[in-house]
């Protein structure tokens, strides 16, 4: 029998690529609360793929390109990474805080290491073990204590915990999808999450009886939809091309110290002690699975 590869080893344009993608995807839990007043969790999450489905097969066409991936595959794909995580958690946020949200998705790579060593593809490494539980931890400090009230909402906890393990299944099946261009892949994936999601929508929730909604509801889905959608997966499908399907889960760590980011510097909210504190944990996390800094400091000889 043989022992399971690790991931490629993560390189600088690959961390580059992980802090780019947790920008869009950390403004993904402001869009789900604008549109969670106004939008079924459904209908969220099928407007967000299927607008950015849209955007990513025109610039495909304008590249002169044609899409030619593997569409069973992609249909798994958009099952485990789109059309049940997206549902899920614009569900969930209807009744749990953003805050409670991002600690449970960052459970996401822990549940990725199980995943991939339960199917004997990635070796369980102290390292990563280390890297992973330091990570989460920043999380919760990060977001504080008003996250922990995890008797608030037991359903929609269990959903965004469920988002979780689906992204962590995606990472196994993700493997296959390598050798596919990231644009390609992108397109693919919400090309088949959009036809998962469509007749849900049509037969649960009847857009056509529903009240048109507000310029700023549109303005919200068309921000999830390219930027936190159509944008983020052309980095994500790179990322796994450069640093392995395991790896790429590592952003769901930087999300919330993103979303903190944009807190500061576009509505002026104060830097808390606790704050520092928990990207400080990221960070040793981050720097415990990366292994340099570690095989630096160990001594030789």
């Amino acid at each position: 029998m043989h022992a399971p590869a690790p991931s490629p080893r993560l390189s600088a344009e690959a961390w580059l690529l992980i802090g780019l993608l947790s920008l869009p995807w950390g403004a993904s839990f402001i869009f789900y609360r604008l549109l969670a007043a106004e939008l079924p969790s459904l209908s969220i999450a099928c407007g967000r793929v299927g607008l950015a489905a849209l955007a990513l097969y025109l610039a495909v066409r304008l590249r002169g390109e044609r899409l030619t991936v593997p569409w069973r595959q992609f249909l798994v794909m958009g099952l485990l990474n789109n059309a049940i995580p997206f549902t899920l958690f614009a569900w969930a946020e209807t009744r749990v805080t953003s805050g409670t949200a991002a600690i449970l998705n960052a459970a996401t790579p822990i549940l990725t290491t199980v995943v991939l060593r339960a199917a004997g593809v990635e070796p369980l490494t102290p390292a990563r073990i280390a890297g992973v539980l330091l990570g989460l931890a920043g999380v919760a400090v990060l977001v504080g204590p008003q996250a922990w009230d995890l008797t608030a909402d037991l359903p929609a906890e269990l959903a965004c915990l469920g988002a979780a393990l689906s992204y962590a299944f995606t990472a196994l099946w993700a493997r296959r999808m390598a050798k596919v261009p990231p644009l390609h892949a992108a397109t693919a994936q919400c090309l088949c999450s959009t036809a998962i999601l469509l007749p849900l929508v049509l037969l649960v929730d009847r857009p056509w009886t529903m009240d048109m909604p507000a310029p700023a509801t549109w303005g919200a889905l068309l921000g999830i939809a390219l930027v936190s959608t159509a944008l983020a997966y052309v980095i994500f499908f790179r990322i796994i091309a450069v640093a392995g399907a395991q790896n790429v889960m590592l952003v769901t760590f930087l999300v919330p110290v993103s979303a903190l980011a944009m807190g500061v510097l576009l509505l002026g909210e104060p830097i808390l002690p606790a704050s520092i504190a928990g990207m400080a944990l990221i960070a040793a996390g981050l720097a415990a699975i990366d292994g340099r800094l570690l095989r630096r400091l160990r001594p030789s000889g």
